[in-house]
């Protein structure tokens, strides 16, 4: 083990050194490819085709290919726009993300393909990662890719939570909600998934596509009222059709999930320790609106500061899960829900002294942004105002990335082939009073 460095001598330089050690850890401890090679089933007696959409899949699928060398193996796989790879003998496509495109339709139907016609002795293996509902899109009977289009750019904007916009997507689809499944009958499915869901639900990975859906129209009514999201004609008239997913699939199908936020947050916290922090896990699977919990964080960030409670610093406080930020008209700014996160927790905190924060998505990408997320210090706030740039007017506009790009604070990462949500840090360096 290595050795604890001293608890003193916590300058600016140190703490965002630790925080993105921290967050880097964790990413790391989440590469999908070594995860899949752990839980790989048992080879078949005939083909095994492999389908996958994500932003691990290219990862897993890559992993895969290289270890049944020996095995009649084929398959497609989706991923975002500019992160292809080689994944051996199985093609990878590239799609949009988070709003669908002619690719992520196209995706869909060559996967459909790539299953129809198997046999009980052949074998699928779908390998699905965050970002896999935008990426692989079969708008329903009746739809166009615009009607659908305009259904995720209504859910992104709700406030609605990542499950609540699953359950919408998959009624509105000819792939998700288990029907890959479906047309891959009656060969046996395993599917492979890399957790980006609050609780790990494999039916809410990249919208279930292999897994039977415990959701039914009568819950996606409900969200569309609760939120007050209006649909495109067509796809209003494909839900008053009633056309219901899969409730029952194969009991020869099987699935796992082979990376999920517990493993990258005890990751983070092993960075932590190795840092000389004590670390505290919240919990993997916080949500909310953004803004409102940096509010909350903040407040435990004092009270760990000034009490030494509910843990006596040198600190950090980890947690994951996955925010919303709920758009109102004409409030589109620029910025992901991480970034949000830190500009509601840096005027909560008010510049509080020995407080750090670093909030990031796992996946290199907060929102549609380029960065991953940002990083917060004691003095963010005073900084900011000295480039004129104003923390409550951002905030109240959306346009957190804007502010800390301005200050020179987002966290750039690029893509890092995998998703299990946000991961967000808070570093107390010592206790004691304001005024101390």
């Amino acid at each position: 083990m290595s050795e604890r460095p001293p608890p003193e001598g916590w300058t600016d330089g140190r703490a965002r050194a630790a925080l993105r050690k921290i967050f880097d850890a964790a990413v790391a401890s989440a590469d999908p490819g070594a995860a899949v090679l752990r839980h790989l089933p048992d080879k078949p007696r005939g083909r095994c085709v492999v389908v996958g959409a994500g932003k691990g899949s290219v990862a897993m699928a890559a992993a895969l290919d290289k270890a049944w060398g020996d095995v009649d193996l084929g398959g497609v796989v989706v991923t975002r726009h500019g992160q292809r790879a080689s994944a051996g003998r199985i093609e990878v496509l590239e799609a949009a993300h988070p709003t669908p495109d002619a690719m992520s339709e196209q995706a869909a139907r060559r996967m459909l393909a790539a299953v129809r016609g198997l046999t009980a002795d052949d074998l699928v293996i779908a390998l699905m990662s965050g970002g896999g509902s935008s990426l692989m899109v079969l708008p329903a009977s009746g739809m166009t890719l615009a009607d659908k289009q305009a259904v995720n750019r209504s859910l992104l904007s709700s406030g609605a939570d990542i499950v609540e916009m699953n359950a919408v997507r998959k009624h509105l689809s000819r792939i998700k909600g288990g029907r890959l499944a479906l047309a891959a009958a009656p060969a046996r499915v395993v599917t492979l998934a890399v957790s980006d869901i609050p609780g790990d639900d494999p039916a809410a990975i990249a919208s279930g596509p292999t897994i039977a859906d415990p959701g039914t129209l009568a819950d996606v009514h409900d969200i569309l009222a609760r939120y007050h999201i209006d649909l495109p004609p067509a796809a209003a008239a494909a839900l008053a059709a009633g056309g219901e997913t899969p409730k029952v699939l194969s009991a020869e199908n099987t699935v796992r999930v082979v990376v999920a936020p517990t493993l990258a947050l005890a990751a983070a916290a092993q960075a932590a320790s190795d840092e000389g922090l004590t670390p505290l896990i919240l919990g993997d699977a916080i949500e909310g609106e953004s803004r409102e919990l940096g509010i909350v964080m903040a407040g435990i960030a004092r009270s760990v500061r000034r009490h030494g409670l509910p843990v006596q610093p040198p600190a950090v406080l980890l947690s994951g899960g996955e925010t919303t930020v709920t758009i109102g008209k004409g409030q589109a700014g620029r910025g992901g829900r991480n970034t949000e996160f830190l500009l509601g927790f840096a005027i909560a905190a008010a510049g509080e002294p020995d407080v750090f924060a670093l909030a990031a998505d796992s996946d290199g990408i907060d929102g549609t942004e380029d960065a991953a997320g940002a990083i917060v210090t004691p003095d963010t706030l005073a900084r900011a105002r000295a480039q004129k740039l104003d923390p409550r007017q951002h905030l109240v506009a959306h346009d957190s990335y804007s502010l800390f790009a301005g200050i020179g604070d987002l966290v750039h990462t690029g893509p890092t082939g995998t998703n299990v949500n946000d991961i967000r840090a808070i570093l107390i360096t010592r206790g004691g009073r304001p005024t101390e």
